[in-house]
């Protein structure tokens, strides 16, 4: 893996050289405040205000010269517009085109300044996170408040960038005006649907979205599956053009289509079903749960497979889920509680989400990866609204050589041929990447030699080439960059869900902890809605069926609008205190105060925790892909995977509050369920503020 600091040298642009931050240095003075402070010479104070105050000149210096260029930019486009005024006058087609060209080149120069930008805000970063690392202090914390919030904000130049984005509005319209639209000139701010062609805007706009992070909707679907693009001193990107099969990435969105309504096709009727084998009605936490409680092993499992092949994991999970609906459908006929329950948990172990993410991840080309991430997004989101509405449409009863069909045992048997024709069309259709083929056959002929050198070291890491080399130093004698203690375990992958944790920062604790407290609040309002409906609106399945798609169907919607417009107003951080504030009303509004309670102080209440727990997700995934270690970023144990068990653990102790609260009776389950979920979302409002300086 190439490290920053070689990256940095490497991609400077020599006339500028002396304008980029001085990443060597910064490092070198973090080395050098760690020493004086282990022998005395220095305190915590000292180091915190001089490491200030250089980080300050650096910034300062980076700042001044963008304001130098943007001004160079802004006096030529000023120029080039009084040209324009007059070849308007005169129509003359062939200097248009000169004039056009002449924008392009200064559109070329503000991409290589919005590079310039980018690698200066990578820079910055790192060397934060880098400083936290050492010291154990939060730096960040103290440098981004007392930076970032002041009106004479430096920071907030690099960051936000405002004057550099009204550059790209200026070139942008003036060629807007030279380009033919549909026979007329064109303003840009009057036809804002206007898609300018000229390659030089697509490049800009690619690197202002880049430097932006979440400055569009697919970035932020893509975001919200935590399938982000990789940082810019990523290794090799896998997932190219040989490696890319389209049928293979529309199989593994159809699984994930498929497991989300094998999730929620059951919902709407599990209590039911419970009853109709004798137990409360409140089993159907269990019934529900029992799917998340598999899929808490099924995603370690899966996610280890998953480095070895795609296809035969796909395989089993089609099995898996075929039989476990087979179970829960044949429980009814065999009056069998038990037999329901193991259906269940064969779902839950058929359960290849890892999988999928993982697919897109590695198969998929850059190109087009965020628009497969959409696609998980949105395959989900389907899923999620067609498995309740699906059982609303299973409204019916018969029997065939004595097998029971009807509303409760329908779901499976539809889920059984469901999954069996998705099983077809895999084994048919399905093409392994090359890249697991040839790993494959490459480990299998040097396994002996493998052993002998370095164990069965993950990723292909291997004994150094040079033995003699300095740990942390490369073959130059520079420093590595993130390798300051040991050059080969600073870049390796967690190796087990301790490995993981202890990676984790108190910002990466906070993400995870809302992650939890989003999925716990989300599946006590789904899991429960059957019962809680029932008892006190007497809703039938079809109605609450129809209740629940409804939910699911806002997920696209809402994911529009913040993706497209509401990202691009305020920070992702600002978004993310809003939404749980709103989550919070959403469940206080959800509390039985009085004897009677109204459909409409229940449908209101469940729309504000839906809609707001999803905008949540999204915005806490793209803050959890930016604080996360990079070392969380590939392998088994990575930062997919500890989301998923977070969410899985939630929707597991989610759906046993709901069976445990049912002993105190159905009166009393709506306000003893969203008691614990108004204590985890209060405990994270708290600990979002105690991190949120550093969630930059």
């Amino acid at each position: 893996m190439v490290n920053f600091g070689k990256k940095l040298m490497a991609d400077q642009l020599e006339e500028w050289r002396e304008y980029y931050i001085n990443y060597k240095m910064m490092k070198k003075k973090v080395k050098q405040y760690v020493q004086q402070t282990q022998t005395g010479g220095k305190n915590r104070d000292q180091v915190l205000k001089e490491f200030s105050r250089v980080l300050d000149d650096q910034i300062e210096k980076i700042v001044l010269f963008l304001l130098q260029q943007q001004g160079h930019l802004a006096r030529r486009i000023e120029n080039l517009g009084a040209q324009r005024a007059i070849l308007m006058e005169r129509s003359d087609v062939s200097q248009i085109c000169q004039l056009r060209q002449a924008y392009r080149e200064v559109g070329y120069d503000l991409v290589k300044l919005l590079r310039f930008l980018d690698m200066n805000a990578t820079g910055i970063r790192k060397i934060l996170k880098k400083f936290d690392k050492r010291f154990g202090y939060k730096f960040t914390d103290y440098y981004v408040s007392t930076r970032a919030n002041h009106p004479y904000s430096q920071l907030q130049q690099i960051f936000k960038q405002v004057g550099v984005v009204a550059v790209v509005g200026a070139l942008s319209r003036n060629l807007a005006y030279l380009q033919d639209h549909q026979g007329s000139l064109a303003n840009i701010y009057d036809y804002p649907s206007l898609i300018l062609k000229d390659p030089v805007i697509e490049q800009i706009n690619h690197s202002v979205q880049k430097l932006t992070h979440s400055t569009s909707f697919l970035q932020f679907l893509g975001q919200h599956a935590l399938i982000v693009a990789e940082d810019m001193q990523s290794g090799s990107d896998l997932g190219d053009d040989k490696d890319y099969h389209f049928l293979s990435l529309l199989l593994n969105l159809v699984n994930t289509f498929l497991y989300m309504v094998n999730t929620y096709i059951i919902v709407p009727t599990a209590d039911d079903y419970s009853v109709s084998l004798g137990a409360a009605a409140t089993v159907c936490g269990v019934i529900i749960g029992s799917m998340a409680v598999a899929q808490i092993f099924s995603s370690v499992y899966f996610s280890a497979w998953s480095n070895k092949s795609y296809f035969r994991p796909l395989v089993f999970s089609s099995i898996m889920l075929f039989l476990g609906n087979l179970l829960y459908a044949l429980a009814y006929d065999l009056n069998s509680l038990t037999v329901l329950i193991v259906g269940r948990l064969l779902c839950g172990l058929g359960s290849a989400r890892a999988v999928n993410r993982r697919y897109i991840s590695d198969c998929v080309p850059l190109k087009t990866r965020m628009q497969a991430s959409a696609g998980f997004v949105s395959a989900s989101a389907l899923g999620m609204a067609c498995g309740p509405a699906l059982a609303g449409l299973l409204q019916t009863k018969f029997k065939i050589y004595g097998l029971t069909f009807n509303q409760n045992t329908l779901p499976g048997w539809v889920m059984c041929l469901a999954w069996l024709a998705y099983l077809l069309w895999l084994w048919i259709s399905f093409k392994e990447p090359g890249h697991i083929a040839t790993e494959n056959s490459v480990s299998t002929q040097s396994s002996d030699s493998g052993r002998r050198v370095g164990g069965h070291l993950e990723d292909g890491l291997g004994e150094p080439l040079l033995i003699d080399a300095k740990p942390g130093q490369d073959d130059d004698g520079q420093d590595n960059d993130d390798n300051d203690d040991d050059p080969e375990e600073s870049h390796r992958p967690a190796t087990s869900l301790a490995a993981a944790y202890r990676l984790l920062t108190p910002s990466v604790k906070v993400q995870l902890l809302i992650y939890f407290m989003l999925k716990f609040a989300m599946e006590i309002l789904l899991s429960e809605s059957s019962v809680v409906t029932t008892f006190y609106f007497k809703w039938t399945t079809s109605t609450v069926a129809i209740f629940l798609a409804v939910l699911g169907l806002t997920v696209l919607p809402v994911n529009v609008i913040v993706g497209s417009y509401v990202t691009n107003l305020f920070q992702d951080r600002q978004i993310l205190v809003a939404s749980e504030i709103m989550v919070l009303i959403g469940i206080v509004m959800s509390f039985c105060f009085t004897p009677h309670y109204s459909v409409p102080q229940y449908v209101t209440s469940a729309l504000i925790t839906f809609v707001f727990a999803e905008v949540l997700e999204g915005v806490n995934l793209s803050l959890l892909s930016r604080v996360m270690s990079s070392r969380l970023s590939r392998g088994t144990y990575n930062g997919g995977l500890l989301s998923t068990e977070a969410g899985t653990l939630a929707r597991v102790a989610a759906d046993m509050t709901i069976t445990a609260a049912g002993y105190l009776g159905q009166s009393r389950l709506l306000n003893a369920t969203l008691l614990p979920s108004l204590v985890i979302c209060l405990a994270s409002i708290i600990a979002t503020f105690c991190t949120y300086n550093s969630l930059y």
